[in-house]
């Protein structure tokens, strides 16, 4: 952990400094059987891309505002913590009429059509596959952000008394207050760095983003990311806790 931290794209650099071979976030969709476990390191670089195609492809700047309107999972983490490293403003379930760009999965396209601005769609498929065939007006998350570069340096500063972060509830967070509120959570929730935290709560506000990315990422800890674990009976929920040695649970 790094005192001067004061962004969240800030806590995934000090991870990435202290252990970048150490698991970050898992990934479970237990609709289909699905398990992605994503290192330090590879979450960063998932982070580096998408921030590229943000700030190059997309033309995004500080100060603009996505609607993201995407579930729990992992690549909507990838880009929570993209906005923050180009000093967007990820605005989760956003208006997309009142936003500059808009990121959508399969379930939202047809909301996310009402933005004017630059539009991305994403498959949530398995290993983030493609769109069997690309929506139109919309540029297809998984075709755009395999080429691109794998550092990424802004071309502003960015600054951590903007906004940052709007919840579906109305609540709007700076930079430094996201980092505040989720070291605090850490702390109510008996997190320390090593711990491993299970989530099944929805990304529905700051609950959800909290327990299943901030406060994890916020102590040196990672998380287990299971928003569809009400598909699972008891025994299997123990018998996963067990298998990736969970120390602490949400939802």
């Amino acid at each position: 952990m790094n005192a001067s931290d004061r962004t969240p794209a800030d806590l995934l650099r000090t991870a990435l400094t202290d252990d970048p071979a150490r698991p970050l976030l898992t990934y479970y969709d237990d609709a289909t059987g699905e398990r992605v476990e994503l290192s330090v390191a590879t979450f960063a670089n998932w982070v580096a891309k998408t921030a590229n195609l943000l700030q190059d492809e997309l033309s995004a700047e500080p100060g603009d505002r996505l609607a993201l309107l995407l579930p729990a999972h992992w690549q909507t983490a990838v880009w929570l913590l993209a906005c923050s490293s180009v000093g967007v403003a990820a605005d989760l379930g956003g208006d997309p009429d009142h936003a500059d760009l808009v990121v959508a999965g399969p379930e939202t396209l047809e909301a996310a059509r009402a933005c004017s601005g630059e539009r991305v769609a994403l498959s949530l498929r398995p290993m983030g596959g493609r769109f069997p065939q690309p929506p139109e007006g919309f540029a297809d998350y998984a075709v755009e952000v395999p080429g691109q570069g794998d550092h990424f340096a802004p071309y502003a500063p960015v600054d951590a008394d903007a906004l940052s972060l709007a919840l579906p509830d109305g609540g709007e967070l700076t930079g430094a207050q996201v980092v505040e509120r989720a070291r605090a959570d850490a702390t109510a929730r008996g997190l320390e760095p090593g711990a491993r935290l299970l989530s099944a709560l929805p990304w529905d506000g700051w609950d959800g983003l909290s327990a299943g990315l901030l406060a994890p990422l916020a102590v040196g800890g990672s998380v287990v990311l299971a928003p569809r674990a009400d598909q699972l009976d008891a025994a299997a929920r123990r018998q996963r806790a067990a298998d990736e040695r969970v120390t602490h649970t949400a939802g």
